[in-house]
Formats: C-alpha cells, structure tokens, sequence
C-alpha cells in the first residue's frame, strides 16, 4: 500500500460485510482454517463491488484480475461465530488499484490483507485504464490521505 494505514482499526473501512463461521472451516486445532480467512477476504471483495461499483455500468465491471493478495493473520479466530470483514480502497492508479481489508471476530482483528487488482482487456489480456464512473466510485471509497 502507498499509504500508511491501519487495517487493525474498524474506524478505517468504507464497506462491511458479515459471514458465519462454519464446523467445516476449523482447522485440527479448532481455529479457523487460513484458507476459510482468505475465502472472508474473497467474500469482502465481491461485497465491495457490488455496494460500490454495481451502479455502473454492468459490461465494466469484467476485466478485473487479483494480481497480489498478502495476508497478516494475527490470532485464530473461532467456531462457532460471526465474521465481521472491511473493506476499503487504499489507491487508485491509472488500471490498478489497492485495497485494505481485515476480518474481525467479537471486536478482535484476526487478520488484515493487502490487495492489489489490476483493470484489463480481457481480449487482450494488457491492462487499461479504468473507465470514469469506476474510477470516480474507487476514490469515493478510498481511505487516507489521499481520500481528499
């Protein structure tokens, strides 16, 4: 991320979305499983676009690719539960932006993410810039200095 934020406060993230734990997404020791935390990030993601970019239009919305995905975990979280995932943008460039994510149980920051997502020609497969009304509900979103 160009800018330093932190995705361990809640006060940060434009977009939440919430999820259940479930018996099947524990690990052998009773803690959820990294792959289910990163399947929260996921479902964060597909939350953000449809609340923020569903008001475009529908054919722009293809052509997005996850280019990097680094995950801090920093406690288990646990069955049974309620996950609470934020999501918001942390830059915009000229066909890539930046997200900030974290997953919260009871409170607690179990774990953070940095994204990166680069906007492409899918008959291409080069990138491109991104259309007005994306890149106007992008900086909308975003947090920091750079919010404006």
């Amino acid at each position: 991320m160009s800018v330093n934020i932190d995705l361990t406060d809640r006060g940060v993230f434009a977009v939440w979305t919430t999820d259940t734990v479930r018996y099947g997404d524990l690990d052998p020791n009773l803690h959820v499983n990294n792959g289910a935390i990163n399947q929260f990030f996921e479902d964060g993601r597909v939350h953000f676009r449809q609340e923020r970019l569903s008001s475009t239009d529908g054919d722009k919305l293809t052509g997005f690719a996850v280019v990097k995905f680094s995950v801090s975990y920093r406690t288990p979280a646990h069955y049974p539960g309620t996950i609470e995932i934020g999501t918001a943008v942390t830059r915009v460039g000229g066909s890539s932006y930046g997200l900030g994510q974290g997953v919260f149980q009871n409170g607690i920051c179990v774990a953070t993410a940095e994204v990166v997502t680069v906007h492409f020609d899918p008959e291409t497969s080069s990138s491109k810039p991104f259309p007005d009304d994306i890149r106007a509900a992008l900086e909308r979103a975003m947090v920091g200095p750079a919010a404006g």
